[in-house]
Protein backbone atom coordinates (compact mmCIF):
# COMPACT_ATOMS: atom_id res chain seq x y z
CA UNK A 1 0.00 0.00 0.00
CA UNK A 2 1.49 3.38 -1.01
CA UNK A 3 1.45 6.45 1.20
CA UNK A 4 -1.47 8.10 -0.53
CA UNK A 5 -3.70 5.04 -0.13
CA UNK A 6 -2.55 4.25 3.40
CA UNK A 7 -3.09 7.82 4.57
CA UNK A 8 -6.67 7.85 3.30
CA UNK A 9 -7.18 4.43 4.90
CA UNK A 10 -5.96 5.74 8.25
CA UNK A 11 -8.29 8.75 8.17
CA UNK A 12 -11.19 6.49 7.25
CA UNK A 13 -10.43 4.14 10.15
CA UNK A 14 -10.16 7.02 12.61
CA UNK A 15 -13.77 7.98 12.00
CA UNK A 16 -14.68 5.07 14.27
CA UNK A 17 -12.46 6.23 17.16
CA UNK A 18 -13.02 8.81 19.88
CA UNK A 19 -11.11 12.08 19.70
CA UNK A 20 -10.32 14.95 22.03
CA UNK A 21 -10.88 18.61 21.34
CA UNK A 22 -8.37 21.46 21.45
CA UNK A 23 -10.14 24.68 20.51
CA UNK A 24 -11.69 23.71 17.16
CA UNK A 25 -9.28 20.85 16.44
CA UNK A 26 -10.28 17.20 16.70
CA UNK A 27 -7.26 15.20 17.89
CA UNK A 28 -6.44 11.49 17.82
CA UNK A 29 -3.27 10.33 19.60
CA UNK A 30 -1.98 6.98 18.36
CA UNK A 31 0.84 5.37 20.35
CA UNK A 32 1.79 2.25 18.43
CA UNK A 33 4.63 -0.25 17.85
CA UNK A 34 6.38 -0.45 14.49
CA UNK A 35 7.92 -3.41 12.70
CA UNK A 36 11.30 -2.33 14.06
CA UNK A 37 10.16 -2.97 17.67
CA UNK A 38 10.06 0.77 18.37
CA UNK A 39 7.13 2.73 19.71
CA UNK A 40 5.93 5.80 17.89
CA UNK A 41 3.54 8.56 18.82
CA UNK A 42 1.46 9.84 15.93
CA UNK A 43 -0.97 12.70 16.38
CA UNK A 44 -3.73 13.30 13.87
CA UNK A 45 -5.51 16.63 14.14
CA UNK A 46 -8.36 17.86 12.01
CA UNK A 47 -9.10 21.54 11.52
CA UNK A 48 -12.19 21.95 9.39
CA UNK A 49 -11.47 19.92 6.22
CA UNK A 50 -7.71 19.65 6.67
CA UNK A 51 -5.87 16.89 8.52
CA UNK A 52 -2.37 17.14 9.97
CA UNK A 53 -0.53 13.94 10.84
CA UNK A 54 2.49 14.62 13.06
CA UNK A 55 5.22 12.25 14.19
CA UNK A 56 5.51 13.47 17.80
CA UNK A 57 8.57 11.46 18.85
CA UNK A 58 10.37 11.47 15.51
CA UNK A 59 11.77 13.70 12.80
CA UNK A 60 9.53 12.75 9.90
CA UNK A 61 7.81 16.13 9.81
CA UNK A 62 4.07 16.42 9.24
CA UNK A 63 1.72 15.16 6.57
CA UNK A 64 -0.90 17.70 5.53
CA UNK A 65 -3.99 16.18 3.99
CA UNK A 66 -6.98 17.77 2.30
CA UNK A 67 -8.96 14.68 1.27
CA UNK A 68 -9.46 14.29 -2.48
CA UNK A 69 -7.57 17.54 -3.11
CA UNK A 70 -4.00 17.55 -1.85
CA UNK A 71 -1.53 15.65 0.34
CA UNK A 72 2.04 16.67 1.05
CA UNK A 73 4.83 16.16 3.54
CA UNK A 74 5.93 19.24 5.47
CA UNK A 75 9.28 19.65 7.16
CA UNK A 76 9.44 20.34 10.88
CA UNK A 77 9.29 24.05 10.05
CA UNK A 78 6.04 23.64 8.12
CA UNK A 79 7.64 24.01 4.68
CA UNK A 80 6.71 21.51 1.94
CA UNK A 81 9.61 19.09 1.52
CA UNK A 82 8.21 16.31 -0.67
CA UNK A 83 5.21 16.05 -2.87
CA UNK A 84 3.49 12.75 -2.30
CA UNK A 85 4.40 11.26 -5.69
CA UNK A 86 8.14 11.72 -5.14
CA UNK A 87 10.19 9.02 -3.50
CA UNK A 88 12.52 9.79 -0.63
CA UNK A 89 13.38 8.91 2.94
CA UNK A 90 10.44 10.93 4.30
CA UNK A 91 7.96 9.08 2.12
CA UNK A 92 9.36 5.69 3.09
CA UNK A 93 9.32 6.63 6.78
CA UNK A 94 5.74 7.79 6.59
CA UNK A 95 4.63 4.65 4.77
CA UNK A 96 5.96 2.58 7.69
CA UNK A 97 4.42 4.85 10.31
CA UNK A 98 0.99 5.01 8.70
CA UNK A 99 0.89 1.27 8.08
CA UNK A 100 1.87 0.61 11.69
CA UNK A 101 -0.88 2.95 12.89
CA UNK A 102 -3.51 1.19 10.78
CA UNK A 103 -2.43 -2.21 12.11
CA UNK A 104 -2.57 -0.86 15.67
CA UNK A 105 -6.09 0.47 15.18
CA UNK A 106 -7.16 -3.08 14.36
CA UNK A 107 -5.69 -4.29 17.66
CA UNK A 108 -7.38 -1.47 19.55
CA UNK A 109 -10.71 -2.18 17.88
CA UNK A 110 -10.41 -5.84 18.90
CA UNK A 111 -9.63 -5.14 22.60
CA UNK A 112 -8.96 -1.52 23.45
CA UNK A 113 -8.38 -2.16 27.15
CA UNK A 114 -5.70 -4.77 26.45
CA UNK A 115 -4.06 -2.53 23.84
CA UNK A 116 -3.84 0.45 26.19
CA UNK A 117 -2.45 -1.71 28.98
CA UNK A 118 0.30 -2.86 26.63
CA UNK A 119 1.17 0.77 25.84
CA UNK A 120 1.57 1.58 29.50
CA UNK A 121 3.78 -1.42 30.06
CA UNK A 122 5.96 -1.15 26.97
CA UNK A 123 6.21 2.52 26.00
CA UNK A 124 9.79 3.67 26.77
CA UNK A 125 10.19 5.82 29.86
CA UNK A 126 12.76 7.92 27.98
CA UNK A 127 9.91 9.12 25.75
CA UNK A 128 7.57 10.20 28.55
CA UNK A 129 6.89 13.31 30.61
CA UNK A 130 7.03 13.16 34.37
CA UNK A 131 8.02 14.99 37.55
CA UNK A 132 10.41 13.92 40.29
CA UNK A 133 11.17 15.64 43.61
CA UNK A 134 14.21 17.88 43.35
CA UNK A 135 15.44 16.55 46.69
CA UNK A 136 15.78 13.05 45.21
CA UNK A 137 17.81 14.38 42.29
CA UNK A 138 20.00 16.48 44.58
CA UNK A 139 20.68 13.51 46.86
CA UNK A 140 21.48 11.18 43.95
CA UNK A 141 23.35 13.11 41.28
CA UNK A 142 26.45 14.73 42.71
CA UNK A 143 27.20 16.62 39.50
CA UNK A 144 23.82 18.36 39.32
CA UNK A 145 23.89 22.15 39.66
CA UNK A 146 23.09 23.23 43.21
CA UNK A 147 21.61 26.67 43.63
CA UNK A 148 22.09 26.62 47.39
CA UNK A 149 25.80 25.89 47.04
CA UNK A 150 26.23 28.56 44.37
CA UNK A 151 24.60 31.12 46.65
CA UNK A 152 26.35 29.96 49.86
CA UNK A 153 24.59 28.53 52.88
CA UNK A 154 24.43 31.79 54.86
CA UNK A 155 22.75 33.79 52.09
CA UNK A 156 20.47 30.90 51.28
CA UNK A 157 19.16 30.61 54.82
CA UNK A 158 18.92 34.39 55.21
CA UNK A 159 16.59 34.52 52.19
CA UNK A 160 14.59 31.54 53.45
CA UNK A 161 14.07 33.29 56.80
CA UNK A 162 12.82 36.44 55.07
CA UNK A 163 10.16 34.43 53.25
CA UNK A 164 9.15 32.55 56.37
CA UNK A 165 9.01 35.75 58.45
CA UNK A 166 6.59 37.36 55.97
CA UNK A 167 8.98 40.00 54.60
CA UNK A 168 7.32 39.97 51.19
CA UNK A 169 3.83 40.33 52.65
CA UNK A 170 4.66 43.75 54.07
CA UNK A 171 4.26 46.46 51.42
CA UNK A 172 6.61 48.77 53.29
CA UNK A 173 9.45 46.35 52.50
CA UNK A 174 8.79 46.20 48.76
CA UNK A 175 7.20 49.52 47.76
CA UNK A 176 8.34 53.14 47.71
CA UNK A 177 6.19 56.26 47.65
CA UNK A 178 8.30 58.48 45.38
CA UNK A 179 10.95 57.65 42.85
CA UNK A 180 13.15 59.20 40.18
CA UNK A 181 15.26 57.75 37.40
CA UNK A 182 18.31 58.51 39.54
CA UNK A 183 16.79 56.39 42.31
CA UNK A 184 16.30 53.54 39.86
CA UNK A 185 19.91 53.77 38.71
CA UNK A 186 20.99 53.64 42.36
CA UNK A 187 19.26 50.27 42.59
CA UNK A 188 21.03 49.23 39.39
CA UNK A 189 24.47 50.19 40.70
CA UNK A 190 24.08 48.01 43.78
CA UNK A 191 22.79 45.16 41.62
CA UNK A 192 25.68 45.34 39.15
CA UNK A 193 28.37 45.44 41.84
CA UNK A 194 26.87 42.66 43.94
CA UNK A 195 25.81 40.47 41.02
CA UNK A 196 29.17 40.62 39.24
CA UNK A 197 30.10 37.28 37.74
CA UNK A 198 33.62 35.91 37.55
CA UNK A 199 33.79 36.70 33.83
CA UNK A 200 32.63 40.32 34.26
CA UNK A 201 34.44 43.53 35.04
CA UNK A 202 32.43 46.18 36.86
CA UNK A 203 34.09 49.57 37.20
CA UNK A 204 32.84 50.74 40.59
CA UNK A 205 33.86 54.30 39.81
CA UNK A 206 30.97 54.47 37.33
CA UNK A 207 27.59 55.88 38.32
CA UNK A 208 24.51 53.69 38.33
CA UNK A 209 23.30 55.44 35.18
CA UNK A 210 26.59 54.71 33.42
CA UNK A 211 26.47 51.09 34.51
CA UNK A 212 22.90 50.76 33.23
CA UNK A 213 23.93 52.24 29.86
CA UNK A 214 26.79 49.74 29.69
CA UNK A 215 25.21 46.50 30.96
CA UNK A 216 21.49 46.77 30.19
CA UNK A 217 19.70 45.64 27.05
CA UNK A 218 20.04 49.07 25.42
CA UNK A 219 16.40 49.42 24.39
CA UNK A 220 15.58 51.71 27.30
CA UNK A 221 12.38 53.30 25.88
CA UNK A 222 13.56 56.78 26.81
CA UNK A 223 14.52 56.07 30.42
CA UNK A 224 18.00 57.52 29.84
CA UNK A 225 16.55 60.68 28.29
CA UNK A 226 14.27 61.97 31.06
CA UNK A 227 15.36 64.29 33.86
CA UNK A 228 17.04 61.89 36.32
CA UNK A 229 16.11 64.00 39.36
CA UNK A 230 12.46 64.64 38.49
CA UNK A 231 9.83 62.62 40.35
CA UNK A 232 7.17 63.94 37.98
CA UNK A 233 9.01 62.90 34.82
CA UNK A 234 9.71 59.41 36.14
CA UNK A 235 6.06 59.01 37.15
CA UNK A 236 4.88 60.17 33.74
CA UNK A 237 7.37 57.83 32.06
CA UNK A 238 6.16 54.86 34.14
CA UNK A 239 2.54 55.73 33.32
CA UNK A 240 3.28 56.05 29.59
CA UNK A 241 2.55 59.79 29.52
CA UNK A 242 6.04 61.17 28.97
CA UNK A 243 6.83 62.30 25.39
CA UNK A 244 10.20 60.53 25.60
CA UNK A 245 8.55 57.16 26.38
CA UNK A 246 8.72 54.77 23.46
CA UNK A 247 7.49 51.19 23.13
CA UNK A 248 8.95 47.89 22.00
CA UNK A 249 12.06 48.00 24.17
CA UNK A 250 13.32 46.17 27.25
CA UNK A 251 14.01 48.94 29.77
CA UNK A 252 14.02 46.59 32.75
CA UNK A 253 16.53 44.08 31.33
CA UNK A 254 19.50 45.18 33.40
CA UNK A 255 21.60 42.10 32.59
CA UNK A 256 21.50 40.87 29.03
CA UNK A 257 20.59 37.31 28.11
CA UNK A 258 18.20 35.25 26.04
CA UNK A 259 14.44 35.21 26.40
CA UNK A 260 14.71 33.24 29.63
CA UNK A 261 18.30 33.89 30.70
CA UNK A 262 18.38 37.63 31.39
CA UNK A 263 17.76 39.51 34.65
CA UNK A 264 15.07 42.16 35.06
CA UNK A 265 14.79 44.91 37.65
CA UNK A 266 11.27 46.18 37.14
CA UNK A 267 9.33 49.14 38.49
CA UNK A 268 5.54 49.01 38.44
CA UNK A 269 2.51 50.52 40.12
CA UNK A 270 1.00 48.35 42.90
CA UNK A 271 -2.62 47.52 42.07
CA UNK A 272 -3.91 48.81 45.41
CA UNK A 273 -1.58 51.84 45.81
CA UNK A 274 -1.31 53.18 42.29
CA UNK A 275 0.57 56.31 43.33
CA UNK A 276 3.42 54.22 44.78
CA UNK A 277 6.13 52.16 43.06
CA UNK A 278 7.08 48.51 43.46
CA UNK A 279 10.66 47.53 42.60
CA UNK A 280 11.16 43.84 41.82
CA UNK A 281 13.92 41.55 40.57
CA UNK A 282 13.15 38.71 38.18
CA UNK A 283 15.25 35.88 36.73
CA UNK A 284 13.69 32.74 35.28
CA UNK A 285 16.84 30.74 34.60
CA UNK A 286 18.30 28.79 37.49
CA UNK A 287 21.76 29.81 36.29
CA UNK A 288 20.93 33.47 36.98
CA UNK A 289 18.94 33.00 40.18
CA UNK A 290 21.86 32.98 42.64
CA UNK A 291 23.12 36.17 41.02
CA UNK A 292 19.65 37.69 41.39
CA UNK A 293 19.24 36.68 45.04
CA UNK A 294 22.61 38.28 45.81
CA UNK A 295 21.38 41.48 44.18
CA UNK A 296 18.19 41.35 46.25
CA UNK A 297 20.02 40.85 49.54
CA UNK A 298 22.43 43.73 48.85
CA UNK A 299 19.65 46.15 47.87
CA UNK A 300 17.71 45.23 50.99
CA UNK A 301 20.80 45.69 53.17
CA UNK A 302 21.18 49.17 51.66
CA UNK A 303 17.80 50.02 53.17
CA UNK A 304 15.91 50.22 49.88
CA UNK A 305 12.46 48.66 49.37
CA UNK A 306 12.83 45.64 47.09
CA UNK A 307 11.02 42.46 46.11
CA UNK A 308 11.81 39.41 44.03
CA UNK A 309 9.39 37.62 41.75
CA UNK A 310 7.65 34.61 43.35
CA UNK A 311 9.72 34.50 46.56
CA UNK A 312 7.97 31.37 47.83
CA UNK A 313 9.04 29.56 44.66
CA UNK A 314 12.60 30.80 45.10
CA UNK A 315 12.58 29.39 48.63
CA UNK A 316 11.41 26.02 47.30
CA UNK A 317 14.19 25.98 44.74
CA UNK A 318 16.83 26.84 47.33
CA UNK A 319 15.64 24.03 49.62
CA UNK A 320 15.01 21.53 46.79
CA UNK A 321 11.31 21.42 47.67
CA UNK A 322 10.29 21.92 44.04
CA UNK A 323 10.19 19.29 41.29
CA UNK A 324 12.39 18.47 38.32
CA UNK A 325 10.58 17.85 35.05
CA UNK A 326 11.44 14.74 33.05
CA UNK A 327 10.98 15.41 29.34
CA UNK A 328 11.10 12.97 26.40
CA UNK A 329 14.45 12.29 24.79
CA UNK A 330 13.21 13.77 21.51
CA UNK A 331 12.21 17.08 23.12
CA UNK A 332 14.48 20.08 23.56
CA UNK A 333 15.22 21.15 27.13
CA UNK A 334 14.90 24.82 26.15
CA UNK A 335 11.76 26.22 27.80
CA UNK A 336 10.58 22.65 28.41
CA UNK A 337 9.50 23.61 31.94
CA UNK A 338 6.64 25.52 30.29
CA UNK A 339 5.07 22.16 29.40
CA UNK A 340 4.22 21.63 33.07
CA UNK A 341 1.47 23.36 35.00
CA UNK A 342 2.24 25.96 37.65
CA UNK A 343 1.05 23.59 40.38
CA UNK A 344 3.78 21.10 39.39
CA UNK A 345 6.48 23.47 40.74
CA UNK A 346 8.80 22.58 37.86
CA UNK A 347 11.54 25.12 37.14
CA UNK A 348 14.25 22.84 35.74
CA UNK A 349 14.09 19.83 33.45
CA UNK A 350 16.23 16.93 32.33
CA UNK A 351 16.01 13.86 30.10
CA UNK A 352 15.38 10.45 31.63
CA UNK A 353 18.71 9.20 30.30
CA UNK A 354 20.46 11.94 32.30
CA UNK A 355 19.72 9.90 35.41
CA UNK A 356 22.43 7.50 34.26
CA UNK A 357 23.22 4.69 36.67
CA UNK A 358 20.72 6.08 39.18
CA UNK A 359 17.65 5.26 37.06
CA UNK A 360 16.59 2.32 39.22
CA UNK A 361 16.97 4.40 42.37
CA UNK A 362 15.10 7.46 41.10
CA UNK A 363 12.40 5.95 38.85
CA UNK A 364 10.07 4.91 41.75
CA UNK A 365 9.83 8.59 42.72
CA UNK A 366 8.82 9.81 39.25
CA UNK A 367 5.16 10.65 38.70
CA UNK A 368 4.53 10.06 35.01
CA UNK A 369 2.00 11.97 32.96
CA UNK A 370 -0.78 9.70 31.69
CA UNK A 371 -0.40 8.37 28.19
CA UNK A 372 -3.33 9.06 25.85
CA UNK A 373 -6.19 6.56 25.72
CA UNK A 374 -7.26 5.42 22.25
CA UNK A 375 -10.61 3.66 22.02
CA UNK A 376 -13.41 3.08 19.56
CA UNK A 377 -16.47 5.27 19.81
CA UNK A 378 -19.22 4.04 22.15
CA UNK A 379 -16.82 1.74 23.99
Amino acid sequence: MNLLASTYKLLQELDDFSYTLSALDCIWDIVCPTDTNCWDHIRVSRYRATYYIAHINGDSGTVEVVPDIDIRILSSGGVPSFQIHKQGRSVVSWELLITSAIDWLKAVRKDWIKANILIREAYPLRNRYGVVPHSIIRASLSAVYRLDTELCKESCMAFVRLVEDGFFNNAENTEIKTMTAADYFRYCRIAYITGKRDDEHVDESMSGREMYAHFADGRHEGLLEIDPESEEEFADWIDGKHPKRTIGGHPWEIKRGGNTTHIDLTVSRPSYRKEWFKVELLAEATGRLAETVRMFMAIREAGLPISISHPEAVRKRLLAQDNIGIVPSYASLHRANQHFSTSDDVFDVMHYDDLGRYKRRITPFITWEPLPILKPKDS
